[in-house]
């Protein structure tokens, strides 16, 4: 069922921007269209208004939601993000927004898998793998490649996915693209002709592996760093604005930046020579055989500038797109270089396996990279180099950067799910869960008769000492006043604040586990304080509430059931 859904979402998704573009083309001449200037900033005005009084809710960089879904949320996503995905990027992309439609169908897939769950009632677990089997229907569906869709989920969504799990995921794929297929035939997405792999070529294809290591930190590092600038601007009708200027100048200085790009792709790896009309300012370079390869270089350094204008501006859209628009210009860089410097390489199949060089270095997947590429190509004769370029420009980048562009700031807020069982347990135990209020409190003034008193009818082997306000002063260990608890001459001379102690270390409530479980460490102490930002007390976790919740939910996550 979310197989089948998934794909019919991708359908409808590829239908609604292919629609809206064929609508806004009508009537377009040969020379240079002016209104592509004007169209993605509508579009993205649009996605705005929709975003801002339809929505109300922030639905962009939708793998990154999703991994915070899971991590975060119980794999719970609203039940709006089914169709708002759909309908935002429809506009964003339809109009000439430069993003890819993948990132929100997978959006849209994983919300599909995760409301089918609750909806039937199913368990946390569970609930995560239909979330799973949405996204890599979605992958499936919009790309017509149901291993990839597979390999997707298990690289970059699903931390651990046991082989029953897998038996759900395959079924989910198949039935998306067998629904993709129905409406929108079986021809690979990008079919190309290929030439034939040749041995001589090892060597250029890893120049291009390690130059698609570097191009995609500049990918990763620049998007973020960009968004991170744009974000500082407080209006966003004022960021739309600017946003929108700024990628209608970059569209009438590189036209292939208009949309997803993909008409570009084609036109490389079919051999086809791509010429810009006279009115574009640029178009003198093509006059000169190197400056071929360095205008297309200037559009492989301004694609992310475009693309997070898009994303920043209103629109809704993801960088997945991007990332094999990025990855096919750079190939066709490298190997018009190579070609003009005397070497003979084909240029088609640079152009394809760029595409997985850059996939595997900017979303640390080379599995999902490989076979990708290899399915909407139907290029399984050029399986050798995109296993060894990718594995090039994944090895790359992680000397550099250890978090894709989807985690990085997961993993900088500590809420990132990794294959690390270990760690794993740790981001997915909630502090808050763990907290205990049964011991008894006691006014910091009190004597010991009030201790006595309150002690009478409890078991617990410590107190909480706090004021008028309820703020945490200290803690009193029964086991250390025995030697005041048997001396009843002393109940009225003896107050708390002579018996009290300061705990080695305070947990804070919504601390992450990571920093709890290191404090526990680091003191040696079996139970802690828990305090608000206010210090005021709230209770007191112990190791052993711990060490069972850990071992819980490390049996949950390992379970193969």
């Amino acid at each position: 069922m979310v197989g089948v859904l998934s794909g019919c979402a991708a359908v409808i998704l590829d239908r609604a921007i292919e629609v809206i573009s064929r609508l806004l083309s009508e009537g377009e001449g040969g020379g240079f269209e002016w209104r592509n200037l004007v169209l993605p900033g509508a579009g993205m005005f649009i996605s705005l208004l929709l975003l801002k009084f339809v929505v109300k809710d922030n639905i962009g960089h939708g793998v990154t939601k999703v991994l915070l879904a899971v991590s975060r949320n119980e794999s719970k996503i609203r039940p709006h993000n089914i169709w708002s995905s759909v309908l935002t990027s429809s506009f964003t992309i339809g109009f000439g927004g430069s993003v890819g439609a993948e990132a929100p169908i997978v959006y849209t897939g994983a919300a599909i898998g995760s409301n089918l769950g609750r909806v039937f009632g199913l368990s946390y677990r569970n609930i995560t793998v239909l979330l799973g089997c949405g996204a890599a229907g979605a992958v499936a569906g919009i790309f017509k490649a149901p291993l990839a869709g597979v390999l997707f989920t298990m690289e970059i969504l699903l931390f651990n996915v046991s082989m029953k799990s897998m038996l759900p995921l395959l079924l989910s794929t198949v039935s998306a693209t067998v629904v993709s297929y129905i409406f929108r035939g079986q021809t690979p997405v990008f079919a190309c002709a290929l030439t034939p792999f040749s041995m001589s070529n090892i060597p250029f294809y890893i120049v291009l592996g390690v130059a698609g290591g570097f191009f995609s930190l500049y990918f990763t590092n620049g998007t973020l760093w960009l968004e991170d600038r744009l974000s500082k601007i407080s209006s966003p009708y004022l960021r739309w604005a600017l946003c929108a200027s700024g990628l209608g100048v970059l569209i009438f200085m590189f036209p292939p930046l208009y949309g997803q790009g993909y008409d570009a792709l084609h036109s490389m790896l079919n051999g086809e020579e791509f010429v810009p009309d006279s009115h574009t300012p640029l178009s003198f370079m093509f006059g000169s055989a190197w400056g071929v390869p360095a205008f297309f270089l200037l559009v492989l350094v301004f694609k992310i500038v475009a693309m997070t204008f898009t994303n920043s501006g209103g629109g809704v859209g993801g960088t997945f797109g991007p990332t094999l628009f990025v990855g096919a210009i750079l190939g066709f860089v490298v190997a018009r270089c190579l070609n003009l410097a005397g070497v003979s390489v084909p240029e088609q199949n640079f152009v394809l396996v760029g595409m997985a060089a850059l996939m595997s270095g900017v979303m640390q997947a080379p599995m999902t990279a490989i076979f990708l590429i290899a399915e909407i190509s139907g290029g399984y004769e050029l399986l050798i180099p995109l296993i060894l370029t990718s594995t090039v420009s994944f090895g790359t980048v992680r000397i550099f950067e250890s978090y894709s562009i989807y985690t990085k700031r997961i993993a900088q807020s500590g809420d990132l799910l990794t294959h690390d069982n270990d760690q794993a347990v740790l981001t997915l135990m909630k502090t808050n869960d763990l907290i205990r209020d049964k011991y008894p409190k006691v006014q910091i003034d009190a004597t010991l008769r009030d201790v006595v008193n309150v002690i009478s009818d409890s078991d617990a082997a410590v107190l909480a000492v706090i004021d008028s306000k309820g703020r945490f002063q200290g803690m009193v260990d029964l086991a250390a006043a025995r030697k005041y608890l048997f001396s009843p001459e002393n109940y009225d001379s003896v107050h708390v604040y002579n018996m009290m102690e300061t705990p080695p270390e305070y947990i804070y409530y919504g601390e992450k586990m990571d920093s709890v479980m290191q404090k526990f460490d680091r003191t040696g102490a079996w139970r802690l304080p828990v305090i608000d930002s206010d210090r005021k007390y709230l209770g007191f976790i112990s190791k052993s509430r711990l060490l069972t919740a850990y071992r819980s939910e490390l049996k949950e996550i390992s379970s193969q059931d």
